[in-house]
């Protein structure tokens, strides 16, 4: 067994990967955003992919942990054909009122895959689409890039983050960590 430890790219779910769409539990409508998949493909040759995401529609009883659980099967079983290979699934399943610690923005999701996984935070980043995925990077030490997919940051109850980038999509997020990690940028 090796200490190696490896950076990530911790990901948010809606409105980064696939379409934002309110409560989405259904896997016949996964809908994936331009460019997500080449950008997966780009990102997990080089980092461990990690997926991030709050899913309050189970709190809320929209749908329920199961549904998640076959929702993510049925994501990842499309990205493995595409050669993407998503390290770990993480999600928070309570309500903004339930003061929760994996709830994002709180970093609790992000301490947990450290803890699970050779991560080295030091060297990770994490892209979303909300001020909430910003937060939870800011607070885990992470770098952080803003996608203007999605919510854009412009999310009701937004607050006001600075993100190290903000780029149109995943792709262009995939270009700035790779040159980042190859010594081309900051």
């Amino acid at each position: 067994m090796t200490d190696k430890k490896h950076p990530a790219i911790f990901l948010d779910r809606d409105g980064v990967i696939i379409k934002e769409k309110e409560y989405q539990s259904d896997p016949d409508n996964i809908e994936f955003i331009a460019g997500s998949i080449e950008a997966l493909q780009n990102l997990s040759r080089g980092h461990l992919t990690v997926v991030i995401s709050n899913q309050s529609g189970i709190a809320r009883g929209y749908f329920s942990q199961e549904d998640v659980v076959i929702f993510h099967q049925a994501l990842d079983k499309i990205l493995r054909q595409e050669g993407v290979k998503i390290s770990a699934w993480y999600i928070c399943p309570h309500g903004p009122d339930d003061a929760c610690p994996c709830r994002k923005p709180r970093p609790g999701m992000i301490l947990q895959a450290a803890r699970e996984l050779p991560i080295d935070l030091e060297a990770s980043w994490i892209v979303g689409d909300k001020s909430s995925d910003i937060a939870t990077g800011n607070a885990s030490g992470l770098r952080t890039i803003l996608v203007r997919t999605g919510y854009a940051g412009n999310e009701p109850g937004a607050k006001a983050v600075r993100p190290d980038y903000s780029v149109d999509n995943l792709l262009a997020a995939a270009e700035i960590i790779n040159n980042v990690s190859s010594g081309l940028g900051r």
